[in-house]
């Protein structure tokens, strides 16, 4: 189970890749980590919360680890890392990692069946 947390955590990596690329920011992985931190500690939380692990490609699990990651990854980054949280950047945001929490599940569960 811990390669489908590794799934979420690259889904929550390329956001932030994606989005420093956009924003012409340097690629290292010191601005990468840094950047990605609050959305990391957001989704460990999120797989605690949903339990992730014991059902993690239902629509169920997809929905809370979504919601919980994109929310306390804002939260975090405004209030506990001191960055801005535009509302443009929280819009794309939630809904890119929307994309990819619930996208890799849904493909996920059309081929098991």
């Amino acid at each position: 189970m811990r390669w489908l947390l590794g799934l979420d955590a690259a889904a929550v990596v390329l956001f932030v890749v994606a989005g420093r690329s956009s924003h012409d920011e340097e690629a290292n992985l010191a601005g990468t980590m840094g950047t990605a931190a609050p959305f990391l500690i957001a989704l460990a939380l999120a797989w605690l919360v949903a339990r992730a692990w014991q059902e993690p490609l239902s629509w169920t699990t997809g929905l809370t680890v979504w919601a919980v990651t994109a929310a306390g990854g804002m939260a975090l980054r405004r209030f506990a890392f001191g960055d801005s949280t535009a509302a443009s950047f929280v819009v794309v945001g939630t809904l890119f990692l929307g994309g990819f929490l619930i996208g890799w599940r849904a493909m996920a569960l059309w081929i098991r069946s």
